[in-house]
């Protein structure tokens, strides 16, 4: 069972998907500080100063004016996080693009890639009829 084990970790479409999954966690930490940090900020520039990260309704509790997600969290409010939920949209649209761009970007290297020249036939022998004719007309002389 160990050795049947060992084969199967081994194939490749096992040691793809191992990889793949962990450069997808780096590549979401990458994208999540891209629209936290430079996305976010710039957005709430041209909406007049929002930050997303900060935006939630109080549904019950009380909360201080002004106060961040977090210390909203802390003081046991129960709390609408609309902006959470705005950045993970981002998130997701950028990730869903980027995913789109690589998958299209294979596909078109795919494309390109000359397909190999085929095998060149074997010379195509004499059939089983012709050799028989061949050795009744042998016979006959």
């Amino acid at each position: 069972m160990l050795k049947e084990f060992k084969d199967f970790i081994a194939k490749g479409n096992v040691m793809d998907l191992a990889v793949g999954i962990i450069i997808g966690a780096a590549f979401t930490a990458i994208v999540s500080s891209l629209v936290a940090d430079l996305i976010n900020p710039i957005i709430g520039l041209v909406l007049g100063g929002v930050d997303f990260t900060n935006m939630y309704l109080v549904l019950s509790g009380d909360v201080p004016a002004g106060a961040s997600l977090d210390a909203a969290r802390e003081a046991g409010a129960a709390v609408f996080a609309y902006g959470a939920f705005i950045t993970a949209v981002i998130n997701f649209l950028i990730i869903a693009f980027v995913v789109f761009m690589l998958i299209k970007a294979v596909k078109k290297i795919q494309a390109e890639k000359p397909a190999e020249p085929a095998e060149p036939a074997a010379p195509k022998g004499p059939s089983e009829l012709d050799v028989l004719l061949e050795i009744r007309d042998q016979l006959k002389k």
